[in-house]
């Protein structure tokens, strides 16, 4: 089993059900003859805090693999970076511990946030990546992000269309921690 664990990215925001990027990610493994089962556990407007408060679900559902999405909303409420990546090592740890592999989605925030935080807020992913040598996507929404006709109305959240895209994202460097 693998748990995509995240916020509203990962929950499908927005789009019709059957549409978010895990449901994607679930017919690219069924079409690959891939034998996971693919668990969405996003929740709008999560962030690192309620992820941590949310991980007891995520050990209960007892996976072999944790997508790990979260940071974003941390950004975009200008919280500090230094509490997104205290909040992430935990995590990363805890699922760490119970000897759960884990996939970290790397994320960037919109140009208006200023150049030092964007900066320091992205290095957060590519750190923990390093630190805990954990594979990681260096940004979830490549493709997708800054693109109109792949983004809802808000500019952040893809379309289905964008859900699509996303999912190649993520099984591009889901695969190779695959066994068929």
């Amino acid at each position: 089993m693998i748990v995509a664990f995240g916020d509203s990215l990962t929950a499908g925001y927005g789009v019709e059900p059957g549409k978010s990027y895990p449901d994607f990610l679930q017919r690219r493994l069924d079409a690959a003859g891939y034998k996971y089962h693919v668990v969405n556990l996003g929740v709008s407007g999560d962030t690192t805090t309620d992820g941590i408060q949310r991980l007891p679900d995520v050990l209960a559902a007892k996976p072999e693999l944790v997508i790990l999405e979260f940071g974003g909303n941390d950004g975009l409420r200008g919280l500090p970076v230094t509490t997104t990546q205290s909040n992430l090592t935990q995590m990363i740890r805890t699922l760490q511990k119970t000897k759960i592999r884990i996939l970290l989605a790397g994320m960037t925030l919109p140009r208006n946030y200023g150049s030092a935080y964007i900066h320091s807020f992205e290095q957060v992913f590519a750190a923990l990546a390093t630190q805990f040598r954990l594979p990681e996507i260096p940004f979830l929404l490549e493709g997708v992000g800054g693109h109109q006709d792949l983004t809802q109305a808000d500019g952040i959240h893809p379309t289905a269309e964008g859900c699509e895209i996303v999912s190649g994202n993520v099984m591009k460097y889901l695969a190779p921690l695959l066994k068929k």
